[in-house]
């Protein structure tokens, strides 16, 4: 597992609509029993289920997913702490994005205006 200083090395998410769990392990380098608990601990969470209860997470859950990683592995939150700050709607960590979602952010914007270039 990274180092809690080195989540900023976390592989970009890929232009895709859905992901497995083993795909959203390696994306946030968490294991898919720790995703499993964090569905029940933090109702953000809530990846599609289909056929024999899979799991498909979107975009906005694997990045949810490395928020809480965040909170708990770098900010040394509890669990219950890190729902907390997750549920405040006023909270002011919450008006501080990411670098890692802010790279992100701008690789696709750039991949958008590339797509309407051609």
């Amino acid at each position: 597992m990274l180092e809690p200083s080195n989540n900023n090395e976390l592989p970009p998410i890929p232009g895709k609509r859905y992901f497995t769990i083993g795909e959203v392990s390696e994306l946030c380098d968490v294991k898919p029993h720790v995703l499993r608990y964090w569905e029940q601990e933090f109702p953000q969470l809530k990846p599609v289920k289909r056929r024999g209860n899979r799991r498909y997470y979107q975009r906005q859950d694997v990045i949810m997913i490395r928020q809480i990683r965040s909170l708990l592995y770098e900010q040394g939150y509890t669990i219950g702490g890190a729902r907390l700050q997750l549920s405040e709607p006023n909270n002011k960590d919450e008006e501080k994005l990411n670098p890692q979602v802010l790279r992100e952010i701008c690789t696709e914007l750039e991949d958008v205006l590339e797509l309407l270039k051609t």
